[in-house]
């Protein structure tokens, strides 16, 4: 089946689509998408017609067109089984879930490259990195308790398998260390990251490993 991904080197949602087929050892092309150069790539027509928002990731599969990282990832939970990326148990399937839908919904958008470039044009918001780092220590503070409530045990969000959490994760805390967050003073995301950058899907779904890097 030929896969292709659209995709961004630094966008977060293109990073944890790429973790989510890297663990579900899918085969895939990237198709490179600069969100910068030349205006903006994500705004040419031929990309508009694939996704109208203008914004990675989309993904191909059979000639039917996927946007939305989280929708990308359930759909290849459903179709490629194995290996897991959610436990069995509905409740911890659910609670899978909303530690994902914290970092997608309540952290990355506020963070988002358009979000800051409208902020500082219309608004006059000086201090972009300020702003940055606020909404994810809030965001951070409050996944480190949910995972210090649940007690977790294991290397990974939920046990000593990396799942879905992990691939909304490590996006995330790549992009605080990158913009000096304070990463460290959260010990179970920090615990949890590096525990991650030590598997291949996490390795290779690195920026800096994307043929349209540039570090």
């Amino acid at each position: 089946m030929s896969i292709t991904l659209y995709s961004y080197f630094r966008s977060s949602a293109a990073y944890r689509v790429r973790i989510a087929l890297n663990l579900k050892n899918i085969h895939y092309l990237i198709r490179p998408i600069h969100l910068l150069k030349h205006g903006g790539e994500q705004f040419d027509p031929d990309y508009l017609a694939l996704n109208p928002q203008g914004r990675v990731p989309v993904l191909v599969v059979k000639d039917r067109v996927l946007t939305q990282s989280s929708a990308i990832i359930e759909y290849l939970e459903e179709v490629y089984l194995e290996p897991p990326l959610l436990p069995a148990d509905p409740l911890d399937r659910a609670y899978v879930r909303s530690l994902t839908q914290l970092i997608a919904c309540d952290i990355h958008p506020l963070n988002n490259l358009r979000v800051l470039n409208y902020l500082k044009e219309n608004h006059r918001l000086e201090d972009k990195t300020g702003w940055y780092r606020h909404w994810l220590r809030e965001g951070f503070d409050a996944l480190e308790k949910l995972l210090l409530n649940k007690g977790k045990k294991g290397r990974f969000c939920f046990g000593d398998t990396p799942g879905m959490a992990d691939a909304f994760l490590v996006p995330q805390v790549y992009n605080g260390l990158r913009f000096d967050c304070g990463v460290s003073d959260f010990l179970l995301i920090s615990d949890i990251y590096w525990n991650c950058m030590q598997e291949r899907a996490f390795i290779e779904a690195a920026p800096e490993n994307q043929p349209d890097a540039e570090m």
